[in-house]
């Protein structure tokens, strides 16, 4: 094995005795050379031991191979099974995968945006804060790369693939109403569209069942959902209790937080006979099965939402190379409930 550091592909190039646009070329896809040739690459590779810059190779591509990918918190399993679903199909595309966290910061979120716009992407998935989303610079995003919005809607002129909060929220509050004492719901902080459509979901579908609504607001305006439901579960607890003995949280984080405060105060969850309360929440979030009782909820489709966008994206990308017309796609889908133990 030759001794000889190859730093660039032009030295590699040159050490191989071939051109720089066919090792180029053999590095954007190996099936696109001859065999011969391919073998001759893959023997220099062993003997130079050279490793290219696979994410600099992609940006320098005339068609980049790229995905960005932001999402408010990537430390949220929900979030995170999303990407896992988003990297999966890419992998199988033959694209690479930019993954950017706001932190649930307005700034942190721009900056994402900034870094993508400034880089050679094919395009963009991005599940955006919401209410605190810079509307300005996502449209300047959204006009220099093919983009498509998850989770959170920001405006309708937007492509976008989420829950149906109307159906989900009808579908849970209605079984809660059906089962046993109907649900007073405890809000999430309204950081984005989903918190207002799930809010007016409830309070339709008990008037439309003949029970007076009963939402219990959350002041906090941020994304530490498990830290406020605990607070304003330990509040309500200590002033007496919930209103009613069934509370419907606006997400699963939140109802985590609820089922905590209630074993600290010794109050059983569940929908046994002798339990104390009965808690549900909304999304099915990956750890929902493992509390304590498990917790009934509704569940998104993580898949069908990282599909359907990576379809609706990879057609406006295709769209912009043929240059044909692509419409705003938006697409809400059903969830299904899921029974479990805590109601």
């Amino acid at each position: 094995m030759t001794e000889q550091k190859i730093r660039t592909m032009e030295e590699f190039a040159a050490a191989s005795g071939l051109s720089r646009p066919t090792v180029s070329k053999y590095f954007d896809n190996p099936e696109s050379v001859k065999p011969s040739t391919r073998a001759r690459i893959e023997k220099a590779l062993k003997d130079y031991s050279y490793q290219p810059n696979i994410f600099a190779v992609s940006l320098n591509r005339k068609k980049p191979k790229n995905i960005g990918v932001i999402v408010p918190h990537i430390s949220d399993p929900f979030y995170a099974e999303i990407i896992r679903q988003i990297e999966m199909r890419c992998l199988a595309e033959g694209y690479w995968t930019i993954v950017l966290s706001s932190h649930g910061d307005r700034k942190l979120e721009a900056r994402a945006m900034r870094t993508l716009m400034s880089l050679k992407i094919a395009g963009v998935l991005m599940a955006p804060l919401g209410f605190d989303t810079d509307e300005k610079l996502l449209s300047s995003l959204s006009n220099s790369t093919p983009a498509v919005f998850l989770d959170s809607r920001i405006s309708d002129d937007q492509p976008f693939v989420g829950t149906d909060n109307r159906q989900s929220i009808g579908n849970i509050t209605e079984y809660l109403y059906r089962t046993g004492e109907h649900p007073c719901f405890l809000e999430m902080p309204a950081v984005n569209q989903n918190a207002l459509e799930r809010r007016s979901a409830y309070i339709e579908t008990m008037e439309r069942l003949g029970v007076e609504p009963i939402v219990l607001p959350i002041a906090a305006k941020n994304w530490n959902f498990e830290e406020l439901g605990y607070q304003e579960a330990g509040r309500i607890f200590d002033r007496g209790g919930f209103p009613t003995r069934t509370v419907l949280c606006a997400n699963d984080r939140l109802a985590f937080g609820v089922i905590s405060a209630a074993f600290e105060r010794r109050r059983h969850v569940g929908r046994e006979e002798g339990c104390d309360l009965r808690v549900a929440g909304h999304d099915d979030h990956p750890l929902s099965r493992f509390t304590c009782p498990p917790l009934t909820t509704v569940a998104q489709d993580y898949r069908q939402i990282a599909q359907l966008g990576l379809d609706m994206l990879f057609s406006r990308i295709n769209a912009q190379e043929s240059g044909a017309a692509v419409e705003k796609e938006i697409r809400r889908l059903d969830s299904h409930l899921i029974m479990r133990g805590s109601a």
